[in-house]
């Protein structure tokens, strides 16, 4: 694992009891991340931390209730609730997964992943609205016999459709990543041509044990076929709890789309959801969350229509649009640069920045890029010294590195290609040739066309 929490101002909630608590927990949270680099040791070292951050979690919630409490804040109910789900059905359930997996590498990724999503959002959404700096996102959830009934049924169809034996990781689920996921959404409309929507996100893996076994496919990942079924089911999973929401007068769908995770992210942050369940099934994490009548805003999501779903499937997949879009670091001592090849790139890439050749070696060991891009005129440490230090380190010598450059000339290009890049491109170069120069670089190495 190589992801780290980063603790920001905007974390501060303003009340120092409780932003000191806070930035315990990211701490323990980030002893867990870099535990889990340490095969040999990592089960007894998470199992100690994993203990410690439950046990100081709780006493974290008790203690915020306490101040909660003590001035009076409207919203301490609902704050209550979100605890107690974390709590009672969250955390025992990751730790469940844990014990019963030998605390494999994918158990662990899940916990750290619910949990560090969870604490960030918690943080900023819900610990802020108790100062007032924002709104709660569950102050519109459905009624709780409304919120039971659709656990029940879907859990039921689970059950039903695939054999499973789900149970509910939380029902305050607040878009945290939870593995390789797909996420599908489908927006209605009603008679009055207001809009709902359904979006529900399945781990590949779950894709894969499921529809995967009933087709007999051999495929260890998500393929066109797999991804069309799974479609056809998911609007046939929706159909059949429609009765359970409000508005379930109307069966048009306005529009199919596939999200990435920073789409979903986008649109679920506008969003407050009226029920957000995330479930276990024993094959795999389920999540299916529904947003009730306003004016939705558009995501650029893909949109599936009759004439291009092949298509569009096809993209979504060969992209490495379930979680894994290709990551290019931007090594560049130009704040403009940065901010304008992150624009450039953003759309389709992952995109890392760093200024100077340390920061470059630590967004490497942070978050492995798939490729670098690195300025060759850089003052104090130049391209040449940075792509030295890369290569001296075992694990990151097969990055590849394509020099930025703003020299031309015959005897600046002999000095860049002697150094064996990947490639060089001209700062000279039109954005959108850039653009290209990349994507055929990606093309050329995976054999699928961006």
């Amino acid at each position: 694992m190589s992801s780290q929490l980063v603790w920001q101002e905007r974390f501060n909630i303003g009340v120092e009891v409780i932003d000191k608590e806070h930035k315990k927990l990211f701490n323990v949270l980030n002893k867990l991340f870099a535990y889990g680099k340490e095969e040999e040791k990592s089960q007894w070292v998470c199992q100690e931390a994993i203990k410690y951050f439950r046990d100081h979690a709780i006493q974290h919630f008790s203690e915020e209730e306490e101040y909660m409490a003590s001035i009076h804040y409207a919203g301490l109910e609902t704050h209550r609730h979100i605890h107690n789900n974390f709590r009672e059905k969250t955390l025992p359930t990751l730790e469940s997964e844990l014990l019963r997996t030998n605390y494999s590498m994918e158990a662990v990724e899940h916990f750290l992943g619910v949990c560090a999503g969870w604490l960030i959002g918690h943080t900023l959404i819900e610990d802020h609205a108790i100062t007032g700096k924002a709104a709660s996102k569950w102050s519109g959830l459905l009624p709780d016999e409304q919120q039971a009934a659709m656990k029940n049924t879907i859990m039921q169809l689970l059950h039903d459709m695939f054999r499973l034996k789900p149970r509910v990781v939380s029902d305050c689920y607040g878009g945290e990543k939870f593995g390789e996921g797909i996420y599908y959404r489908l927006i209605y409309s009603t008679k009055d041509r207001e809009k709902w929507e359904i979006i529900l996100i399945f781990e590949e893996k779950l894709i894969v044990s499921t529809l995967g076994g009933i087709m007999d496919t051999q495929s260890k990942a998500v393929s066109v076929m797999l991804m069309n079924a799974a479609r056809y089911t998911a609007r046939q999973f929706v159909e059949s709890i429609r009765q359970h929401l409000p508005f379930a007068d109307s069966d048009e769908i306005v529009d199919e789309q596939l999200l990435t995770y920073e789409q979903f992210e986008r649109v679920y942050e506008k969003q407050n959801p009226q029920i957000s369940l995330l479930f276990d099934t024993g094959a795999g994490y389920f999540a299916y969350c529904f947003v009730a009548p306003h004016l939705l805003q558009g995501d650029g999501g893909i949109a599936i229509q009759a004439d291009n779903a092949m298509e569009e499937i096809q993209k979504y997949l060969k992209r490495g649009h379930l979680g894994k879009r290709r990551k290019i670091l931007v090594v560049d001592d130009s704040e403009f640069v940065l901010r304008a090849m992150e624009e450039l790139l953003g759309k389709d890439y992952e995109v890392l920045l760093a200024k100077s050749g340390l920061s470059t070696i630590r967004a490497i060991t942070l978050n492995r890029p798939d490729l670098v891009l690195l300025d060759y005129e850089m003052p104090i440490c130049d391209g040449s010294q940075v792509l030295e230090m890369i290569r001296a380190e075992e694990d990151f010598s097969n990055i590849p590195v394509i020099f930025l450059t703003s020299r031309v000339d015959k005897e600046s290009i002999k000095k860049v290609l002697a150094l064996k890049p990947a490639g060089y491109l001209s700062k000279s170069l039109d954005p959108v040739d850039v653009k290209k120069e990349i994507d055929k670089y990606f093309e050329k190495v995976s054999g699928v066309k961006i």
